[in-house]
């Protein structure tokens, strides 16, 4: 058998995991014959479903094709996405609801009038075309003034998720391992689930991902990890500098080579400072920044930075796609950035959503419950029971997102649900009741499902 075929992990996305990276990292090439499964199972001391498993993700991804009775060969290459799942999950079985505390969005009521700025656009607007660049100049200037690394290049792109994408498809082959952030935005580990990528978690506090869980991750030959810097989806934590300076000492100190993506989703919406790895690494870090939910979801837009080398591949890439980002749009944020009536409703919209947040931290407190005080759009509540809460809060007509498909793994992980602060403008305390209620053990004992009104004596939550 190929000596040069180890494998540390003998389940099927272990053993899928491993010749992935002797593929992509040119170890195994086109036409080398694999071992059979028989010869496979037997060196690793499991069933040979388990290696059958394994190759056949392998044959799914375009890695490895079967010859019938001659066995198993590396192909010529390429790849195919695996559907998504975790995002599926959080929609499914999706019922009209109340008081909707599952979307993670920011309040409309909150976001700047942008109908007098665009009347002032269409009246200046130049004519473009296709070969101008694909940044607007002096949205790339101002964006620059206040960027958080030292990067060498900056592009704009169609919102967070697109940037991080984009950043993982630039940077991650097939069967690479990636450190993420335990819990993360379930759309994340969906992504790297579709490119065949091997997910690392990190635990986190409340300062960001733990420096220990860091350096151990990074041991296992990561090539690239996720981490939102601040009001971290779904715990609502923001990384101190301290942390930032800790993590990026332990990627010098041991000469990783990991390239970090940072996804400041929420941007101007929070209060803490925009921290980067990218001061002390700017060759190893891809900086996002998303004006979505801080100007309009609609605008689709956010920044990228990042080494000129990957930036340039970015770019090149979508010239072959959207090819930019529409540059009326550009203009239109380059407008609002400068706008100090946009800027005001901006900073008013954050201390809502603080104030918000703080109401509800306090009301579960009082009764009982603690949750992280944090930053942004979403709190993470800890419960004895997910299922359990969400049949007890939907019965009360409160909708909120499972905790499950934020976690990597599907199993062992702590039982929690993600609440969205921003539609919470009123009866905070009613609210809290019944979510005190849903995060307790053995709450179907307390309260009967068919009741509209918790046992407690206070009225239905309302908006």
């Amino acid at each position: 058998m190929n000596d040069r075929i180890q494998i540390d992990d003998p389940t099927p996305a272990g053993i899928a995991g491993a010749i992935a990276r002797l593929i992509t990292s040119g170890e195994l090439r086109p036409g080398d014959r694999l071992p059979t499964v028989r010869e496979l199972s037997s060196r690793l001391g499991v069933s040979p479903a388990t290696v059958s498993h394994g190759w056949r993700a392998l044959a799914q991804a375009g890695l490895v094709v079967s010859r019938g009775r001659s066995g198993t060969f590396v192909a010529e290459g390429g790849t195919r996405p695996r559907p998504a799942s975790r995002t599926d999950g959080m929609t499914k079985g999706a019922t009209s609801a109340r008081l909707d505390l599952s979307l993670g969005t920011p309040d409309p009521l909150l976001l700047p009038e942008v109908g007098a700025i665009l009347s002032r656009l269409a009246l200046g607007t130049e004519t473009t075309d296709y070969h101008q660049a694909p940044v607007v100049p002096e949205l790339g200037r101002l964006l620059q003034a206040d960027w958080p690394t030292k990067s060498g290049a900056l592009t704009v792109v169609d919102g967070a998720m697109d940037a991080v994408a984009r950043s993982l498809q630039a940077v991650v082959r097939f069967g690479d391992r990636v450190i993420v952030e335990d819990p993360t935005f379930p759309y994340i580990l969906d992504y790297l689930d579709s490119i065949g990528a091997e997910t690392v978690p990190v635990g986190m506090d409340e300062e960001g991902v733990l420096p220990s869980e860091f350096a151990r991750a990074l041991a296992t030959g990561a090539t690239a990890a996720v981490l939102q810097p601040r009001a971290q989806n779904p715990t609502g934590a923001s990384m101190s500098a301290e942390r930032a300076a800790e993590l990026a000492e332990i990627l010098r100190r041991g000469d990783h080579r990991c390239v970090v993506i940072e996804d400041d989703h929420s941007g101007p919406v929070v209060p803490a400072p925009d921290v980067s790895l990218g001061r002390r690494l700017p060759d190893q870090v891809l900086h996002v920044r998303s004006y979505s939910k801080s100007h309009g979801p609609d605008l689709r837009i956010a920044a990228l930075s990042g080494p000129e080398e990957v930036i340039d591949r970015i770019v090149a890439t979508r010239v072959l796609g959207p090819g930019w980002t529409p540059r009326i749009l550009q203009r239109l944020l380059y407008e609002m950035l400068r706008d100090e009536t946009v800027t005001r409703t901006v900073e008013f919209a954050r201390d809502q959503y603080q104030a918000r947040r703080r109401a509800l931290v306090a009301a579960l407190g009082a009764r009982g419950v603690r949750i992280a005080d944090g930053q942004g759009l979403n709190a993470w509540l800890p419960v004895a029971d997910e299922r359990s809460a969400l049949v007890h809060l939907a019965a009360n007509g409160i909708r909120v997102a499972p905790g499950g498909p934020f976690f990597a793994a599907d199993r062992g992980h702590p039982e929690a649900v993600r609440v969205t602060i921003a539609p919470l403008t009123d009866g905070v305390d009613e609210v809290a009741a019944v979510l005190a209620m849903a995060a307790r053990p053995r709450q179907a004992e307390y309260f009967s499902l068919g009741d509209a009104t918790p046992n407690d004596g206070s009225p239905p939550p309302k908006r």
